[in-house]
């Protein structure tokens, strides 16, 4: 009997990923982010394990054990560091992740010191337009033209030590968070804290409505994604597939929406699994859930991790449409229901190939992609040069002259 997509609990969803975002967890800084993600598992009765650094891989039992998939979205978020106290009493940052400084301007955030924490605000080397005229609005972009104004009375690199702050602090931006009545999503980290909640979405209607799952499904929470590691470790041989949740780039010159769950073709590590990516097509055509299939050129996830840590399984990307990714991020609920429906409509579905139950096998149950009346060759000859050329091949280049 076919199983039909339920209702999916929107209010936990958006309260999960509220939650989320009140803990500060740029990379490196992820221990309270998991506690959290790990009691909202137990919370559903889904059974976890932890890696030694705090990556969470959990375990839905399905009908059988093997090819087993995990979906996998990440915790850590980008942020900054303290590369040095400077003599003016402010601090010189570098960033956590790859994102840009101009970004950064005027935003508040926590320092969090060996003691305890402190409030201040990221801005430009040039700030008042009273003080520095024309100045403010042609200094450059970089990491290296922004400090941090520490809310202390200091003036100096003494006040700064002595106020408990070293090198090497961890800082977290404010995320801001902004939810409108007409459904549009504003904040920092949506990437990937929304992401998060639509899968945890997911698997609370799997425990709510008793869905029956073909194979295991493995939760899988990474907490390095946005320095490249993510997803290289937590797998498990058995794991066939696995499903990356991610942010999608809603931008010019791309084809996914705020308001709707896109189906990445292709990053910048190369193409996803062609038939895991055409399963996950049909599935949202199947249910008619709001979908765009996109190609995303400076990007990559945890899928790339996983594959270069020699991992041997197949993977996809598919995402929440969202703006200003890696700034100022803006999606739509749309976005996010659309992509917990894809992913519980991919849960309770059957495996690609149940040949991927062994990692090695014959060519019996193999997939195919192309068919031999599909393999189209060139029908038109070329002409031998013979008939058009005036001067025949056969002749010497000295008869020629």
């Amino acid at each position: 009997m076919t199983q039909k997509i339920p209702p999916i609990d929107y209010e936990y969803l958006e309260e999960t990923m509220l939650q989320l975002l009140a803990i500060p967890s740029p990379v490196g800084l992820t221990d309270a982010v998991v506690r959290y993600a790990a009691g909202r598992m137990e919370a559903l009765e889904i059974s976890y394990e932890l890696t030694r650094r705090g990556a969470i891989r959990g375990t839905l039992r399905g009908r059988e054990a093997q090819p087993a998939r995990a979906i996998v979205a990440h915790l850590d978020t980008l942020g900054g560091m303290v590369r040095s106290l400077k003599a003016n009493g402010r601090l010189e940052i570098v960033p956590i992740g790859h994102w840009s400084s101009r970004f950064s301007e005027g935003s508040r955030l926590t320092i969090f010191t060996d003691a305890g924490h402190v409030r201040g605000t990221c801005l430009p080397l040039k700030t008042s337009g009273h003080a520095f005229g024309g100045e403010v609005d042609t200094q450059p972009v970089g990491w290296e033209f922004v400090e941090v104004r520490v809310d202390l009375p200091v003036t100096d690199r003494a006040g700064l030590e002595q106020a408990g702050i070293n090198v090497g602090d961890w800082i977290a931006f404010d995320p801001e968070p902004e939810l409108l009545p007409n459904g549009y999503i504003n904040s920092r980290y949506l990437d990937d804290k929304a992401a998060v909640a639509a899968l945890l979405t997911a698997c609370k209607a799997v425990r709510d409505h008793k869905l029956q799952l073909p194979v295991d499904v493995h939760p899988l929470l990474t907490i390095t994604e946005e320095v490249g590691s993510g997803a290289s470790a937590a797998l498990h041989g058995e794991i066939a597939e696995m499903l990356s949740l991610d942010i999608a780039i809603a931008a010019p010159g791309q084809n996914t929406s705020e308001h709707a769950t896109t189906i990445c073709m292709q990053d910048m590590s190369g193409p996803f699994d062609y038939h895991l990516t055409h399963k996950l097509i049909s599935l949202a055509k199947e249910n008619n859930i709001a979908h765009r299939r996109d190609i995303f050129r400076y990007y990559r996830s945890d899928s790339a991790a996983a594959v270069e840590a020699g991992n041997d399984i197949r993977t996809a990307l598919i995402g929440f449409g969202a703006d200003a990714s890696h700034g100022q991020e803006r999606t739509h609920r749309d976005a996010l229901v659309a992509l917990t429906q894809l992913v519980i409509a991919y849960m309770i579905s059957e495996p690609v190939a149940r040949r991927d139950s062994h990692s090695m096998g014959s060519l019996e149950g193999f997939t195919e992609q192309l068919r031999p009346q599909d393999m189209v060759l060139p029908t038109t000859p070329l002409p031998m040069p013979e008939e058009f050329l005036d001067t025949p091949l056969s002749v010497t280049p000295s008869e020629r002259l």
